[in-house]
């Protein structure tokens, strides 16, 4: 039988995180993991980079970058433990990264460069204490014994682990083909944790198939586009990169918002969102002979502007052959081009899940749940960030709340 002060479930982001940071507190931590490889979702991110961080992240207002039935849960890490906090300890473990695009960091080699960070860190200090990681470590089922000094006790397939916090960081049901299953989810209720409703989140979305016939030829098209969900103060919008797939939409837009969308909502996409197309074509009306399709086509990709004119007869006329009304129609049909998807491409292409362990039953200050010593950190709890390394600095706050909050229970004891 294994004895430690802290057991963590899951060897990822926010597990390996947290059971260094606990480490340097002087606690003793077993981390057991199901999978051979360690943070394998860590590996696989970024294009195999890793984007572990945004530094456009508002500590002060971060609901506004995260979503959940109560987002502002996430403040309290998120302020205590911010984006520039983790650079500094990149930058402290001599790991070389780069900003990319609107405040997204990548390392500059490999993501493999920041899982031996991770690992360095639960190796590393002179605090007496130790981490001990056990991959391909089945959990069978964990107990709660409720004595003078409680504590509870593991069954895996590696024996039995005894210890006074328990630890749940097994991420959520997305990728499931590097192994991510519901263990978190069950583990909840299993101790009375309320879980919140789950879905895909950042995930391609996928139209049904007679509707989509027109634009499937369109699959690995691209363009920048405004694309907007909701109504009124419910209203969201995100400007960014769409892509055209087989199936239906993909890329940073499409991914943004489907963490939004629900089954039945249409989308509202402006292909053009830097031109006041109404006037543009008007004024060639007056200045040009050429078809509308040879205009658009220096606005848009020449695949997509061919597609539309298949679409649309008018966008083989003339300018000068163009009415003011047809005018009106395609601006209108360019720049709040309504679509309904049918579903997404699923956990399997989700890159996060939104939804799970409800925050009413955890504290924002130390992630410790309602059942005294059992934590949960990082994509099981119901915090879901935008597209761009949002989700990877939750699990570095939330670890770095959960460490701290574990110092100070345990070291009271």
């Amino acid at each position: 039988m294994f004895k430690t002060d802290v057991l963590i479930i899951g060897a990822g982001a926010a597990g390996l995180f947290c059971a260094g940071i606990a480490k340097q507190k002087g606690l003793n931590v077993i981390v057991i993991d199901h999978a051979s490889k360690l943070a394998e979702k860590v590996r696989i991110s970024g294009g195999g980079r890793s984007n572990f961080t945004n530094i456009d992240i508002d500590p002060q207002q971060p609901s506004k970058h995260f979503i959940s039935e109560n987002p502002r849960f996430c403040t309290s890490a998120l302020s205590r433990y911010s984006a520039q906090d983790f650079v500094q300890w990149m930058r402290a473990k001599h790991v070389p990264f780069h900003e990319k695009h609107k405040g997204q960091l990548f390392c500059d080699r490999s993501s493999e460069d920041l899982i031996q960070a991770l690992l360095l860190e639960c190796d590393a200090g002179a605090s007496g204490a130790h981490v001990q990681i056990m991959p391909s470590c089945k959990l069978e089922h964990l107990n709660h014994h409720d004595q003078a000094t409680p504590y509870y006790e593991a069954l895996t397939d590696q024996g039995r682990i005894q210890s006074q916090a328990v630890v749940v960081a097994t991420g959520g049901l997305s990728i499931p083909q590097i192994g991510a299953s519901d263990l978190g989810y069950r583990l909840a209720k299993q101790f009375g944790i309320r879980v919140t409703p789950t879905r895909p989140a950042l995930v391609p979305l996928v139209f049904e198939p007679q509707a989509w016939s027109s634009f499937a030829s369109l699959s690995g098209v691209s363009l920048p586009v405004l694309i907007e969900i909701g109504q009124g103060k419910k209203k969201t919008s995100f400007e960014e990169d769409l892509l055209f797939t087989h199936r239906g939409l993909s890329g940073p837009a499409a991914l943004q918002i489907s963490s939004y969308w629900h089954e039945e909502q249409a989308l509202n996409i402006n292909l053009l969102p830097h031109l006041d197309l109404g006037a543009f074509l008007l004024a060639l009306k007056q200045q040009s002979k050429k078809l509308l399709l040879n205009e658009l086509s220096t606005q848009l990709p020449n695949r997509l502007a061919q597609t539309w004119s298949h679409l649309n007869p008018e966008w083989l006329k003339s300018m000068p052959d163009l009415s003011n009304k047809s005018i009106q129609h395609i601006t209108q049909s360019l720049q709040n081009w309504e679509l309904r998807p049918q579903t997404t491409e699923g956990y399997k292409k989700a890159e996060v899940t939104a939804g799970g362990v409800d925050t009413r039953d955890l504290s924002q200050q130390t992630m410790q749940s309602k059942q005294a010593g059992l934590y949960f950190i990082g994509e099981v709890v119901d915090i879901t960030g935008w597209l761009g390394g949002y989700n990877f600095q939750w699990a570095w706050s939330s670890a770095f709340a959960c460490a701290n909050g574990l110092a100070s229970q345990l070291n009271k004891l």
